[in-house]
């Protein structure tokens, strides 16, 4: 896919899923900044990388509603232009129901669901002047993706805050899609067991210990790896996909197909 001359801002785009997406939109010539509040992680993968034009990491809290105001300011002046909007930051959980407090509840959701919805407020007036009507049909659309999870869908045991937060992003993501259209498409992708080890920074760096069982759990023969979300992604952003809006794309292997019975 060419996305020479476009401009891709990640959420969450220095490590794991999110490096993956950042990257391949870079091989994919666009304008990539990399969105994330991990200072370390962000210098490293900007070092790292340096071979990708275009590949900026700018510190991001995105439940500080003046570092998003921050981070879109920087992107306009910077590059002109928001073509692609991906929102991936989210943060795990912590205790149970009855330990956990509301201070711990209202960090989940604010990261991961009132941030991408602020994501969305100040990037979507830039995003809509790139779209264009060209003998009555839509062209050069913009495009959103949400990264939510099959923890939307299915659940563990003491993950309220995460699976409500994932939850909330697929909602959000059929109203936007009613709301912004048709100038910007907005889809939502679900990944499920994703290794990420490998692509976190070098200081948190592991090897997953996968043993042949955990692959056998998956219809199509393996855990995921964070290049299959990415692939997804650019997917959803291209043209190929202008006719897909309001969406929710299951990448989890399969695994959420199968029943699974205890032995």
């Amino acid at each position: 896919m060419d996305f020479t001359g476009k401009t891709a801002i990640v959420t969450g785009g220095a490590q794991g899923i999110g490096l993956a997406i950042s990257l391949a939109f870079a091989s994919a010539g666009a304008a990539v900044i990399m969105a994330d509040i991990d200072e370390e992680a962000g210098k490293e993968a900007e070092g790292d990388h340096r071979e990708k034009t275009g590949l900026t990491f700018i510190k991001t809290d995105v439940a500080s509603e003046d570092d998003i105001r921050h981070l879109v300011d920087y992107s306009v002046s910077s590059f002109g232009r928001i073509d692609f909007l991906v929102n991936n930051a989210a943060i795990g959980w912590t205790e149970n129901l009855s330990s956990r407090s509301t201070d711990a509840w209202n960090l989940v959701i604010s990261v991961n669901l009132t941030g991408a919805y602020l994501m969305v407020k100040y990037c979507c007036p830039h995003m809509k002047t790139q779209a264009a009507i060209l003998n009555g049909r839509i062209v050069n659309q913009a495009s959103i993706v949400n990264i939510s999870s099959t923890r939307a869908l299915m659940s563990e045991a003491d993950s309220e805050p995460y699976s409500a937060s994932k939850g909330g992003i697929l909602a959000l993501t059929h109203s936007l899609a009613v709301s912004l259209g048709p100038e910007i498409r907005v889809n939502c992708i679900s990944p499920g067991w994703i290794d990420v080890g490998a692509w976190k920074k070098r200081s948190a760096r592991t090897t997953a210990l996968l043993a042949e069982a955990d692959h056998r759990q998956h219809p199509a023969g393996r855990v995921g790896r964070p290049e299959d979300i990415a692939h997804a992604c650019l997917f959803l952003c291209s043209e190929d996909a202008g006719f897909i809006t309001g969406a929710n794309l299951v990448v989890d292997g399969g695994m959420t197909k199968k029943m699974i019975y205890q032995e």
